[in-house]
């Protein structure tokens, strides 16, 4: 039987802010019911948004790996940490960027109105830049030891690969404060600024209503309790019952995967009819 508090607190939520990795699918392999949970959620009338911090790639490429899973979605269901930047930056009087990023962070920026350019900037950005130079290196540096504003996209340290991993923005960052003694504002989770660019993407929604859904207790479940709204962890991939048990965050609500929420939805849906 369903338990009551996982049904007391779903009762409200309309729109679900979904962690891929571990929640949706692991690696390239979807997780079980996790096509019928999105499916489930457009046709009860639910909101949903997925959120990655790798702020390498565009939406495209994950338009193109959810459908290729068996997830159709458009673009605008995804946000990643370099679209939230961009959203953090736009309110904020910002103009010219200097971006540390790939071409397709680049191309993201510009599509938000930025320019991006090395001469007296507003703000020094870096992201995830697989193409990192020397050079952008030397720049960045610069203009950091000239007082300009500093942002990043994400904290991550490492970005896990299929046998291991690569240095991620947070390395970076790193590389870039041994040199500098400078730090970022840092825009991705836990932070709750990407929940508030989820927010602004999502307007239709009060923050009662939204649920964080993630595998992981210091980003995903950190993420929602710092924005004020209900973080469900899924044991589907990284932390487990003991980590919870371990740590000093914790969530509003543990379920062992995605297809456990869509059975909680199914159920109170049909007590609503």
């Amino acid at each position: 039987m369903m338990e009551y508090e996982m049904l007391r607190a779903l009762r409200p939520i309309r729109c679900f802010l979904l962690d891929m990795d571990g929640t949706i699918y692991l690696g390239d392999r979807l997780l079980p019911k996790a096509a019928e949970f999105i499916e489930y959620l457009k046709a009860s009338g639910r909101g949903f948004l997925f959120l990655t911090h790798n702020s390498s790639k565009d939406k495209t490429a994950y338009v193109e790996k959810l459908s290729k899973l068996g997830i159709p979605c458009e673009a605008d269901d995804i946000l990643t940490s370099g679209e939230a930047t961009c959203i953090y930056l736009q309110g904020r009087a910002v103009h010219k960027v200097y971006l540390l990023g790939t071409p397709e962070l680049e191309a993201e920026f510009q599509r938000w109105g930025f320019r991006l350019t090395a001469e007296s900037p507003d703000v020094v950005v870096i992201g995830f830049d697989k193409t990192l130079t020397y050079a952008k290196l030397v720049t960045a540096c610069d203009l950091l030891r000239k007082g300009v504003p500093y942002v990043a996209t994400h904290p991550d340290i490492n970005c896990p690969m299929e046998d291991s991993y690569i240095p991620d923005c947070g390395a970076m960052i790193e590389l870039i404060a041994a040199s500098t003694g400078c730090r970022p504002k840092v825009i991705g989770k836990p932070n709750r600024e990407i929940i508030e660019s989820a927010f602004k993407k999502r307007p239709g929604f009060s923050l009662a209503e939204f649920a964080m859904v993630g595998d992981r207790l210091y980003t995903d479940v950190a993420t929602g309790n710092h924005a004020g709204i209900c973080s469900i962890l899924v044991l589907s991939g990284e932390s487990t019952r003991q980590d919870v048990e371990q740590s000093d965050v914790k969530p509003h609500l543990i379920a062992e995967n995605v297809a456990q929420l869509l059975e909680a939805l199914q159920i109170l849906d049909h007590k609503a009819e």
